[in-house]
């Protein structure tokens, strides 16, 4: 079994600072990358950044330049830094990763989520 646990979600002011963090535990062999998604209410789920194994990144663009992804591999933990915050970044916010456990080859796992809530 596999867990992620999201945590740093909150409300902040438009131009402020949070950060999340996801913690990820079980029998995992072998990651292939983590990933920050979030869910605006009434809109699709989309990809808000991800490091992939080796620890290459990308990043939505409307995230360039204020967001930043990283990964602590001995932790298994993934930090999303998120700085000069707008309103627009009002979302749930999801940890996934894509993962070897002992049975399955390239699973995905999602957390719960964490809201944010940008003040305008």
């Amino acid at each position: 079994q596999v867990q992620l646990v999201e945590s740093g979600g909150g409300l902040v002011e438009a131009g402020g600072s949070l950060r999340l963090s996801c913690a990820a535990s079980g029998s995992i062999f072998r990651f292939y990358s983590m990933a920050w998604y979030r869910q605006a209410p009434g809109k699709q789920r989309e990809l808000v950044a991800i490091i992939i194994n080796g620890g290459s990144t990308n990043y939505a663009d409307s995230v360039k330049g204020r967001f930043t992804i990283s990964r602590d591999s001995a932790k298994n933990t993934v930090d999303l830094q998120m700085n000069s915050l707008k309103p627009e970044d009002t979302a749930v916010y999801y940890c996934q990763t894509t993962i070897d456990t002992e049975s399955v080859y390239k699973s995905i796992y999602w957390g719960q989520g964490t809201q944010v809530t940008v003040s305008s």
